[in-house]
Protein backbone atom coordinates (compact mmCIF):
# COMPACT_ATOMS: atom_id res chain seq x y z
CA UNK A 1 0.00 0.00 0.00
CA UNK A 2 1.30 3.42 -1.05
CA UNK A 3 2.54 5.81 2.09
CA UNK A 4 1.99 9.28 1.89
CA UNK A 5 5.05 11.43 1.13
CA UNK A 6 6.25 13.04 4.04
CA UNK A 7 5.47 16.88 3.48
CA UNK A 8 7.62 18.13 7.04
CA UNK A 9 10.61 16.41 5.17
CA UNK A 10 10.36 17.29 1.47
CA UNK A 11 9.66 21.14 2.30
CA UNK A 12 10.87 22.32 5.24
CA UNK A 13 9.18 25.02 7.43
CA UNK A 14 12.46 26.92 8.72
CA UNK A 15 13.19 28.47 12.32
CA UNK A 16 11.50 31.49 13.50
CA UNK A 17 15.21 32.88 13.00
CA UNK A 18 15.13 32.08 8.96
CA UNK A 19 11.94 34.44 8.33
CA UNK A 20 13.48 36.94 11.00
CA UNK A 21 16.74 36.78 8.50
CA UNK A 22 14.45 37.72 5.46
CA UNK A 23 13.07 40.65 6.94
CA UNK A 24 16.99 41.96 6.65
CA UNK A 25 16.50 42.97 10.34
CA UNK A 26 19.48 45.48 10.49
CA UNK A 27 18.49 46.98 7.16
CA UNK A 28 15.12 47.53 8.32
CA UNK A 29 15.52 48.63 11.94
CA UNK A 30 17.33 51.59 10.27
CA UNK A 31 14.18 52.27 7.88
CA UNK A 32 12.36 52.06 11.38
CA UNK A 33 14.15 54.68 12.99
CA UNK A 34 14.17 56.77 10.33
CA UNK A 35 10.47 56.85 9.66
CA UNK A 36 9.79 57.12 13.30
CA UNK A 37 12.43 60.16 13.33
CA UNK A 38 10.12 61.95 10.72
CA UNK A 39 7.18 61.11 12.95
CA UNK A 40 8.49 63.65 16.21
CA UNK A 41 9.89 66.16 13.56
CA UNK A 42 6.20 66.77 12.29
CA UNK A 43 4.99 67.81 15.60
CA UNK A 44 5.96 70.69 18.14
CA UNK A 45 6.08 68.48 20.61
CA UNK A 46 5.41 64.70 21.01
CA UNK A 47 3.10 63.01 18.09
CA UNK A 48 0.34 60.93 19.60
CA UNK A 49 1.52 57.69 20.70
CA UNK A 50 -0.70 55.45 18.80
CA UNK A 51 0.12 57.17 15.43
CA UNK A 52 4.00 56.92 16.13
CA UNK A 53 3.83 53.47 17.47
CA UNK A 54 1.28 52.08 14.86
CA UNK A 55 2.69 53.99 12.02
CA UNK A 56 6.48 52.70 12.62
CA UNK A 57 5.22 49.46 13.07
CA UNK A 58 3.48 49.75 9.81
CA UNK A 59 6.48 50.41 7.98
CA UNK A 60 8.58 47.84 9.81
CA UNK A 61 5.97 45.54 8.34
CA UNK A 62 6.62 47.00 4.86
CA UNK A 63 9.99 46.94 4.74
CA UNK A 64 10.54 43.57 6.69
CA UNK A 65 7.65 42.06 3.30
CA UNK A 66 10.00 44.02 0.67
CA UNK A 67 13.36 42.19 2.18
CA UNK A 68 11.74 38.67 2.01
CA UNK A 69 10.49 39.55 -1.28
CA UNK A 70 13.93 40.96 -2.33
CA UNK A 71 15.63 37.39 -1.16
CA UNK A 72 13.25 35.55 -3.27
CA UNK A 73 13.80 37.44 -6.72
CA UNK A 74 17.74 37.71 -5.82
CA UNK A 75 17.95 33.91 -4.32
CA UNK A 76 19.52 33.01 -7.50
CA UNK A 77 22.65 35.67 -7.51
CA UNK A 78 22.70 35.19 -3.66
CA UNK A 79 23.41 31.81 -3.95
CA UNK A 80 26.73 32.90 -6.07
CA UNK A 81 27.74 35.58 -4.11
CA UNK A 82 29.92 34.82 -1.08
CA UNK A 83 28.38 37.84 0.79
CA UNK A 84 25.02 36.17 0.56
CA UNK A 85 25.30 32.50 -0.05
CA UNK A 86 24.12 31.80 3.42
CA UNK A 87 20.78 33.33 3.18
CA UNK A 88 17.46 31.32 4.27
CA UNK A 89 16.53 30.60 0.75
CA UNK A 90 20.04 29.85 -0.77
CA UNK A 91 20.59 27.65 1.90
CA UNK A 92 17.31 25.69 1.40
CA UNK A 93 16.29 26.48 5.36
CA UNK A 94 13.05 28.44 3.75
CA UNK A 95 11.22 27.45 0.61
CA UNK A 96 10.33 29.83 -1.83
CA UNK A 97 6.52 29.30 -1.46
CA UNK A 98 7.07 29.65 2.27
CA UNK A 99 8.84 33.11 2.09
CA UNK A 100 6.29 34.74 -0.71
CA UNK A 101 4.10 33.47 1.87
CA UNK A 102 5.76 35.20 4.36
CA UNK A 103 6.23 38.60 2.65
CA UNK A 104 2.18 38.64 1.41
CA UNK A 105 1.59 38.38 5.50
CA UNK A 106 3.48 40.88 6.30
CA UNK A 107 2.16 43.09 3.70
CA UNK A 108 -1.22 42.78 4.12
CA UNK A 109 -1.04 43.34 8.04
CA UNK A 110 0.75 46.38 7.31
CA UNK A 111 -1.58 47.87 5.24
CA UNK A 112 -4.26 46.88 7.22
CA UNK A 113 -2.74 48.45 9.89
CA UNK A 114 -2.10 51.88 8.42
CA UNK A 115 -5.15 52.07 6.73
CA UNK A 116 -7.61 51.41 9.42
CA UNK A 117 -5.40 52.61 12.44
CA UNK A 118 -3.06 55.58 10.68
CA UNK A 119 -4.28 56.72 7.74
CA UNK A 120 -4.98 55.89 4.01
CA UNK A 121 -2.41 58.57 3.11
CA UNK A 122 0.30 57.02 4.73
CA UNK A 123 -0.99 53.24 3.64
CA UNK A 124 -0.90 54.41 0.20
CA UNK A 125 2.45 56.28 0.36
CA UNK A 126 4.07 53.01 2.40
CA UNK A 127 2.87 50.75 -0.66
CA UNK A 128 3.94 52.48 -3.18
CA UNK A 129 7.07 52.41 -1.53
CA UNK A 130 7.29 48.64 -0.77
CA UNK A 131 6.41 48.64 -4.71
CA UNK A 132 9.12 50.57 -5.38
CA UNK A 133 11.70 48.39 -3.77
CA UNK A 134 10.98 44.80 -4.34
CA UNK A 135 9.50 44.98 -7.53
CA UNK A 136 10.68 48.16 -9.77
CA UNK A 137 14.33 47.97 -7.93
CA UNK A 138 14.95 44.50 -7.28
CA UNK A 139 13.39 43.03 -9.87
CA UNK A 140 14.04 45.52 -12.97
CA UNK A 141 16.17 48.34 -12.39
CA UNK A 142 19.15 46.62 -10.34
CA UNK A 143 19.28 44.32 -13.53
CA UNK A 144 18.94 47.19 -16.26
CA UNK A 145 20.89 50.02 -15.79
CA UNK A 146 24.39 51.08 -13.79
CA UNK A 147 21.76 53.94 -12.55
CA UNK A 148 19.67 51.54 -10.50
CA UNK A 149 21.07 51.94 -6.90
CA UNK A 150 20.50 56.47 -7.66
CA UNK A 151 16.77 55.70 -9.26
CA UNK A 152 16.14 52.83 -6.56
CA UNK A 153 17.32 54.61 -3.88
CA UNK A 154 13.58 56.77 -3.85
CA UNK A 155 12.33 54.30 -2.43
CA UNK A 156 14.76 53.79 0.27
CA UNK A 157 14.74 57.12 1.00
CA UNK A 158 10.80 57.46 1.74
CA UNK A 159 10.71 55.97 5.27
CA UNK A 160 10.46 59.61 7.24
CA UNK A 161 7.95 60.84 5.00
CA UNK A 162 6.11 57.84 6.00
CA UNK A 163 6.58 58.80 9.76
CA UNK A 164 5.49 62.27 8.90
CA UNK A 165 2.63 61.22 6.78
CA UNK A 166 1.49 59.11 9.99
CA UNK A 167 1.38 61.90 12.50
CA UNK A 168 0.37 65.00 9.85
CA UNK A 169 -1.96 62.71 7.41
CA UNK A 170 -0.02 65.51 4.93
CA UNK A 171 3.12 66.00 3.45
CA UNK A 172 5.44 69.12 3.42
CA UNK A 173 8.90 70.33 2.29
CA UNK A 174 10.16 69.87 5.60
CA UNK A 175 9.23 66.12 5.25
CA UNK A 176 11.26 65.90 1.90
CA UNK A 177 14.15 67.57 2.72
CA UNK A 178 14.30 64.31 5.17
CA UNK A 179 13.71 61.96 1.73
CA UNK A 180 16.38 64.44 -0.05
CA UNK A 181 19.03 63.82 2.10
CA UNK A 182 18.48 59.61 2.60
CA UNK A 183 17.95 59.60 -1.13
CA UNK A 184 21.59 61.60 -1.86
CA UNK A 185 23.08 59.24 0.84
CA UNK A 186 22.43 56.04 -1.05
CA UNK A 187 24.75 56.13 -3.78
CA UNK A 188 27.68 56.50 -1.83
CA UNK A 189 26.88 54.50 0.51
CA UNK A 190 25.88 51.01 -1.72
CA UNK A 191 28.73 51.97 -4.09
CA UNK A 192 31.49 51.71 -1.81
CA UNK A 193 29.86 47.99 -1.31
CA UNK A 194 29.88 48.03 -4.79
CA UNK A 195 33.22 48.42 -5.25
CA UNK A 196 34.27 46.08 -2.88
CA UNK A 197 32.09 43.62 -4.34
CA UNK A 198 32.65 44.00 -7.85
CA UNK A 199 34.28 40.68 -9.17
CA UNK A 200 31.00 39.11 -7.02
CA UNK A 201 28.47 41.55 -8.76
CA UNK A 202 30.20 40.77 -12.02
CA UNK A 203 29.82 37.33 -12.05
CA UNK A 204 26.26 36.96 -11.52
CA UNK A 205 25.51 39.63 -14.29
CA UNK A 206 24.67 42.66 -11.92
CA UNK A 207 25.33 46.29 -13.64
CA UNK A 208 26.82 47.82 -10.99
CA UNK A 209 28.74 51.05 -11.60
CA UNK A 210 31.97 49.39 -10.94
CA UNK A 211 31.28 46.33 -13.23
CA UNK A 212 29.71 48.70 -16.44
CA UNK A 213 32.02 51.71 -15.97
CA UNK A 214 35.16 50.83 -13.42
CA UNK A 215 36.34 51.68 -10.43
CA UNK A 216 37.93 54.41 -10.67
CA UNK A 217 34.96 56.29 -12.57
CA UNK A 218 32.84 54.87 -9.33
CA UNK A 219 35.22 56.04 -6.59
CA UNK A 220 34.99 59.47 -8.76
CA UNK A 221 31.00 59.05 -8.62
CA UNK A 222 30.60 58.36 -4.53
CA UNK A 223 33.22 61.58 -3.75
CA UNK A 224 30.61 64.05 -5.83
CA UNK A 225 28.30 62.43 -4.14
CA UNK A 226 29.27 62.65 -0.43
CA UNK A 227 29.77 66.38 -1.65
CA UNK A 228 26.06 66.44 -2.78
CA UNK A 229 25.12 64.87 0.89
CA UNK A 230 27.21 67.56 2.24
CA UNK A 231 25.00 70.34 1.14
CA UNK A 232 21.69 68.65 1.05
CA UNK A 233 22.43 68.12 4.82
CA UNK A 234 23.06 71.80 5.06
CA UNK A 235 19.50 72.19 4.13
CA UNK A 236 17.58 71.67 7.10
CA UNK A 237 19.21 74.12 9.05
CA UNK A 238 19.22 77.00 6.06
CA UNK A 239 15.19 76.38 6.19
CA UNK A 240 15.28 77.04 9.87
CA UNK A 241 13.64 73.54 9.82
CA UNK A 242 16.87 72.81 12.57
CA UNK A 243 19.03 74.63 14.85
CA UNK A 244 22.89 74.77 15.49
CA UNK A 245 22.99 71.33 17.89
CA UNK A 246 22.20 69.57 14.28
CA UNK A 247 24.11 71.70 11.71
CA UNK A 248 27.24 71.35 13.89
CA UNK A 249 26.25 67.54 14.55
CA UNK A 250 26.46 67.52 10.19
CA UNK A 251 29.18 69.63 10.06
CA UNK A 252 31.09 66.72 11.97
CA UNK A 253 29.57 63.82 10.10
CA UNK A 254 30.10 65.62 6.75
CA UNK A 255 33.69 65.74 7.21
CA UNK A 256 34.29 62.50 8.40
CA UNK A 257 32.11 61.02 5.71
CA UNK A 258 34.37 63.54 3.29
CA UNK A 259 37.40 62.18 4.29
CA UNK A 260 36.60 58.81 3.79
CA UNK A 261 35.20 59.70 0.13
CA UNK A 262 37.92 61.37 -0.52
CA UNK A 263 40.79 58.43 0.84
CA UNK A 264 38.78 56.05 -1.55
CA UNK A 265 38.69 58.13 -4.42
CA UNK A 266 42.37 58.73 -4.11
CA UNK A 267 43.97 55.35 -3.42
CA UNK A 268 41.04 53.31 -3.82
CA UNK A 269 41.96 51.90 -0.04
CA UNK A 270 39.28 50.49 2.68
CA UNK A 271 35.57 50.97 0.30
CA UNK A 272 34.27 48.50 3.51
CA UNK A 273 35.44 51.28 5.94
CA UNK A 274 33.04 53.49 4.25
CA UNK A 275 30.13 51.66 3.48
CA UNK A 276 30.17 50.41 7.21
CA UNK A 277 30.70 54.51 8.05
CA UNK A 278 27.63 55.05 5.69
CA UNK A 279 25.39 53.49 7.83
CA UNK A 280 26.58 54.47 11.27
CA UNK A 281 26.41 58.34 9.31
CA UNK A 282 23.39 58.17 8.88
CA UNK A 283 22.28 56.93 11.68
CA UNK A 284 23.48 59.77 13.82
CA UNK A 285 22.64 62.36 11.62
CA UNK A 286 19.18 61.45 12.23
CA UNK A 287 19.40 61.10 16.06
CA UNK A 288 20.67 64.95 15.70
CA UNK A 289 17.89 65.57 13.89
CA UNK A 290 16.02 64.52 16.88
CA UNK A 291 17.46 65.67 19.38
CA UNK A 292 17.88 69.20 17.65
CA UNK A 293 14.40 69.40 17.78
CA UNK A 294 13.48 68.73 21.51
CA UNK A 295 16.54 71.38 22.16
CA UNK A 296 15.00 73.30 20.53
CA UNK A 297 11.29 73.19 22.03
Amino acid sequence: MATRPDLTTALPLGGWRDYYALTKPRVVALIAFTAAVGAFLAVPGLPPLDKLVLGTLGVWLAAASAAAVNHVIDQRIDSEMARTRHRPLPTGAVHEGQALAFAFALASASMLLLTLCVNPLTALLTFGSLIGYAIVYTKWLKRATPQNIVIGGAAGAAPPVLGWAAVTNSVDGNALLLFLIIFAWTPPHFWALAIARREEYAKVGVPMLPVTHGVELTRLHILLYTVLLSVVTVLPWLTGMCGLVYALAALVLDGAFLTLAWRLYRTGAQPMRMFRFSITYLALLFAALLIDHYARF
